[in-house]
């Protein structure tokens, strides 16, 4: 005879909870909070300001920083 796992329901967890001692308890809220952490970590990889650094150097290596400036603080008048 083949023993088959049946899928527990909500309902039949919350039943079951009170049954099982404290330490028992604890260990399901650990387990369920890694699986919930784990669940809701981003599927894309989240990016930083700083993997901005650099980008667009090749158009600004060409040009004179204080020249740059000089011009543009006199566009302000």
């Amino acid at each position: 005879m083949t023993a088959y796992k049946t899928r527990l329901t909500y309902d039949d967890v919350m039943a079951t909870l009170p049954t099982l001692a404290p330490d028992e308890q604890l260990n399901v809220l650990g387990a369920l909070s890694s699986l919930l952490r784990k669940a809701m970590q981003p599927t894309s990889k989240q990016h930083t300001l700083l993997e901005l650094e650099g980008l667009g150097s090749a158009v600004w290596s060409k040009i004179d920083a204080d020249e740059y400036i000089r011009q543009e603080r006199d566009s302000w008048n």
